[in-house]
């Protein structure tokens, strides 16, 4: 864990990129009115619960680490994502996408849950294989009328832009409520979902 020295320096560093990114995320839907792709590639993983859940566990479990997984964990999903997209938008068959999907929402919850603490290059691997199928998924699901580098410009974007959501939850309840109950509680109710898709295949 980050000493309070660390962390404030951490949330600074939050809030910047949240500053930097919000006039991605205030000019989205004008974009996606476009055919660029951008907007609709930025919209896309708003409109799945799943998605949303997973990605901003993602910057839970990234924030509970702390130090060098704050922003190694985060990067690794959207690196390995974009790279499940571009073979989604080329239409190469990867198995198990959408159980895939449905196991990284209860695995991640879980791993925000019990505050699970894996080594990073094993952390790292665990987020990329879920990001490949979350990225596959993005890919497949690409209008025709949208260019794929913008498209998936755009959902990087949100993905980052989630990731950031839940690392800003993580060192704001560390920061302001000195405890990470909050964070916990986010992760077993993000677990609980997970498990009701498995449940309700």
């Amino acid at each position: 864990m980050n000493s309070p020295s660390q962390t404030p320096s951490a949330f600074r560093w939050v809030l910047l990129l949240g500053v930097l990114l919000a006039p991605a995320l205030a000019e989205a839907h004008p974009i996606g009115m476009h055919a660029t792709g951008m907007g609709m590639g930025f919209l896309h993983p708003l409109t799945g619960l799943d998605h949303l859940c997973a990605m901003v566990a993602v910057g839970l479990w990234a924030s509970q680490r702390g130090g060098r997984s704050l922003w190694m964990i985060p990067l690794a999903f959207v690196g390995v994502m974009t790279l499940g997209g571009i073979l989604g938008v080329a239409g190469v068959a990867l198995p198990f996408v959408e159980k895939g999907i449905m196991a990284s929402v209860l695995v991640l919850g879980v791993l925000v849950a019990a505050a699970v603490r894996l080594p990073l290059v094993a952390s790292v691997l665990l987020v990329g294989l879920f990001a490949l199928f979350h990225g596959h998924a993005h890919g497949a699901e690409m209008p025709a009328t949208a260019s794929g580098a913008t498209y998936a410009l755009g959902f990087a974007l949100s993905t980052a832009s989630l990731h950031l959501v839940g690392i800003g939850i993580g060192l704001a309840s560390r920061r302001f409520l000195t405890t990470e109950k909050v964070v916990r509680y986010a992760g077993g109710a993000i677990a609980a979902y997970g498990a009701y898709m498995i449940a309700t295949l």
